[in-house]
């Protein structure tokens, strides 16, 4: 099961050729199963100015399986910030936190595009696709 993060749905959307693109499509191609959590959803969503966009997104997310955030989640996100913070590393934003938290719960791979992540999987059990 792979999480996708919003910068690589993002430019997904937009069709631009990255490195996380590719893997995605690669990933739509194999059958992979996909995910998403209520942040990534609301990243993606918020950002979206027109009506039919904003409905056409929400429905691919909404047909993708969803990775509930719970209140262990968000302890553990805590943890990961603290965690990261006492080896010198700052993590930049705390949804960060809680996605990779959301992954490591679900054990879930994390296709991103966001170098906090890979900063949090060198100190925690976070899976990178």
């Amino acid at each position: 099961m792979i999480l996708v993060d919003t910068t690589v749905w993002i430019d997904h959307f937009a069709g631009k050729q990255t490195p996380g693109t590719g893997k995605l499509r690669r990933a739509i191609d194999g059958g992979e199963d996909l995910a998403v959590c209520g942040l990534v959803m609301t990243e993606v969503l918020q950002g979206i100015r027109h009506d039919r966009e904003f409905a056409k997104t929400e429905m691919v997310l909404r047909n993708l399986l969803y990775l509930p955030a719970s209140l262990q989640c968000h302890v553990r996100a805590a943890g990961i910030f603290r965690g990261c913070r006492g080896k010198g590393v700052t993590i930049r934003k705390t949804n960060d936190c809680v996605i990779a938290a959301v992954c490591i719960d679900n054990t879930a791979f994390l296709l991103h595009n966001d170098r906090d992540f890979d900063a949090i999987a060198r100190h925690f059990p976070l899976q990178c696709y």
